[in-house]
């Protein structure tokens, strides 16, 4: 089957050329799951409450359409399909950063029909929590994720528990991710005020108790 004619604003701008590729709505939130790594289909349905099969697969094609994301066969024993974002796709991390840090001060109270999950709080509080090179573990109510800064300065983050033994691992609830991410609390503010828990002997872990 060809793929299906994109629409486009058809102006010769940056801004309109970027929105052509991710402005449909849940393009982004897509992207945003991507960043955890290789998802299934089924994962990311699961992780995007409010999204129809239809949208989900129709978005995902056009991710795929646009080079910023391909869909692969993981070897037996797997043997699933997962879509994973392109290194241009990778490359709206900043733009997803950008837009968690301007619409953290929409979060000062959950509505009824909110949705959440614990890495949807990965975003906002990578500058918070990855301060040294090392990987911070973090443990919310809702779930746990991770985060990594590497040697050369590169962060990422995962859903679940770290892969690895962590530098760190701090425990918090979601009102107190959401003032760490808005910028007015920071981690040891929250560990000297008893919000929140942080363990570990290393350098990291220090730097986060100590700020």
């Amino acid at each position: 089957m060809p793929p299906r004619p994109r629409r486009s604003y058809d102006q010769f701008c940056a801004a309109a050329r970027a929105l052509d590729a991710v402005g449909d709505r849940w393009t982004l939130l897509i992207v945003r799951e991507l960043l955890l790594g290789p998802r299934r289909y089924t994962d990311l349905h699961a992780d995007l409450p409010g999204v129809s099969t239809d949208v989900l697969a129709s978005r995902l094609k056009d991710l795929e359409q646009s080079g910023l994301a391909t869909r692969r066969r993981l070897p037996p024993p797997a043997a699933a399909y997962v879509y994973e974002l392109t290194g241009r796709g990778r490359e709206l991390t900043p733009v997803l950063r950008a837009l968690a840090a301007w619409g953290a001060p929409e979060l000062a109270e959950r509505r009824p029909t909110d949705a959440v999950r614990a890495h949807w709080f990965a975003l906002p509080l990578l500058d918070a929590v990855a301060l040294e090179e090392g990987l911070v573990e973090l443990s919310l109510e809702e779930g746990d994720f991770h985060v990594r800064r590497g040697s050369d300065g590169a962060v990422s983050y995962g859903d679940g528990p770290a892969p690895d033994e962590p530098d760190a691992r701090m425990t918090l609830d979601a009102g107190t991710a959401v003032e760490l991410g808005r910028g007015t609390l920071s981690v040891a503010d929250g560990v000297r005020g008893g919000r929140i828990a942080v363990t570990g002997d290393g350098p990291l872990a220090k730097a986060l108790r100590d700020g």
